[in-house]
């Protein structure tokens, strides 16, 4: 075993086995976090993301994915070095939350449509809160005003933006994956036949390919919501046995550092485990406080994603050759972004908090499934729409800086 890897299985070793001699030490809390977690996973996770994996797959046996593949890539490619098919990974991805997007990701490079550094790529720009996760849960369940929706909105989902162009960079010398076509004519005719191709390449029937994407998605949801009560637990018989206190006073240095007040320590602290006790845990800190600092807070929370997301991403790309260091390197980047981007556009984007939306939804804790399926389509268009006009525009700036680059004697 190379000594990186026996330091690495040393550690989680050593980590693991504090957490069990805490559970032994604290029993109580850690039942009570264990409750929450699962509280957590049936109440919000399970509705906003099976239904989404269900139809991921049964889209993919469908070979639609193939065909929105076809109709993207002239545009992806030269925006964001990732082939068309990834346009699709990108709606589902920013309109079903994390994991969705590495889940696809993971899919798509069995099936081998994405090399290594796409995938990575691919995955950096995709995982995001889902809209109504971030709209219903974050802005009205946990900071009680609906307005502030736009704001996160901008903040996390623009800086989802930003993390795709940046991530163009990397890998700079890998080749890019050919999209098949079956033929060199119109797109559209190209991107039906690649979808019928895709069809007949999977050969299941309706009922087995219906059966079957059920029955993934249950282990799958199992998964996710295993590994949300594990960190659940591990967070609060650590802080219970002062394990953390270490940790505390780095992110009071951080935050007496970025001029924030100290009292939301708890709150990033929470959020860099489970990214819902983070954000629930910014919405609650003392009203004293500056509802700016807490949302920014709220903003890093949700694009970090917490330790239980990325728990999530590495158990779903186990099976790839996908790297874990760029995904993390990009998650911090994009909390960092999305912090910064609440504190210089606070001021300028309270016009938009003043105009209420016909379309904000009414949350309903107590009726989290219903909520989820009434605002699934206008929450999640709305986001879908408003990404996909962005990569529209800075296709269309990529082609008439190339188109004038051209012009004046330039090769490519």
């Amino acid at each position: 075993m190379e000594k990186r890897n026996f330091t690495a299985a040393l550690l989680m070793a050593f980590v693991v086995i504090a957490i069990i001699l805490c559970l032994f030490a604290f029993p109580h809390a850690g039942l009570q976090a264990a409750l929450r977690g699962v509280s957590i996973w049936w109440d919000v996770l399970f509705p906003a993301l099976f239904p989404f994996f269900v139809i991921s797959e049964i889209m993919l046996g469908f070979g639609i994915v193939h065909f929105f593949g076809t109709l993207l890539d002239p545009m992806m490619r030269p925006v964001f070095r990732i082939p068309g098919i990834g346009g699709f990974v990108v709606a589902m991805g920013f309109a079903a939350g994390y994991p969705v997007g590495a889940k696809l990701t993971g899919q798509l490079w069995t099936q081998k449509l994405v090399n290594r550094e796409e995938g990575e790529r691919l995955v950096a720009f995709t995982t995001s809160s889902d809209p109504i996760f971030l709209i219903g849960a974050v802005s009205i369940g946990f900071f009680h005003d609906a307005s502030l929706a736009i704001i996160l909105a901008v903040a996390h989902y623009g800086g989802s933006l930003m993390i795709g162009l940046m991530m163009r960079f990397h890998g700079k010398k890998s080749r890019p994956t050919k999209q098949k076509s079956a033929s060199q004519g119109w797109i559209w005719k190209r991107a039906f036949e690649s979808m019928h191709d895709a069809r007949m390449s999977d050969g299941r029937s309706i009922g087995t390919l219906l059966s079957q994407s059920v029955l993934q998605s249950v282990n799958l949801i199992f998964v996710v919501g295993g590994l949300v009560v594990f960190f659940s637990v591990a967070l609060e018989v650590l802080t219970q046995a002062k394990v953390m206190n270490a940790i505390y006073m780095l992110i009071d240095s951080l935050l007496r550092f970025t001029g924030l007040p100290l009292e939301l320590s708890q709150a990033v602290m929470n959020g860099l485990f489970e990214v819902t006790i983070g954000a629930k845990a910014a919405g609650n800190a003392p009203a004293a406080l500056a509802l700016s600092s807490k949302v920014a807070i709220g903003a890093f929370i949700l694009s970090w994603g917490g330790l239980s997301v990325h728990a999530q991403i590495v158990s779903l790309l186990s099976h790839t050759n996908l790297r874990y260091m760029p995904f993390l390197i990009s998650r911090f980047i994009h909390a960092l972004l999305s912090a910064a981007i609440v504190i210089i556009f606070w001021e300028p984007l309270q016009v938009f908090r003043d105009a209420k939306t016909v379309f904000m939804p009414q949350y309903d804790p107590t009726s989290p499934v219903l909520s989820y399926l009434r605002l699934l389509l206008p929450m999640s268009g709305t986001v879908i729409l408003a990404a996909f006009t962005v990569i529209a525009g800075l296709f269309a700036a990529y082609s008439l800086l190339r188109l004038v680059y051209e012009k004046v004697g330039g090769t490519r």
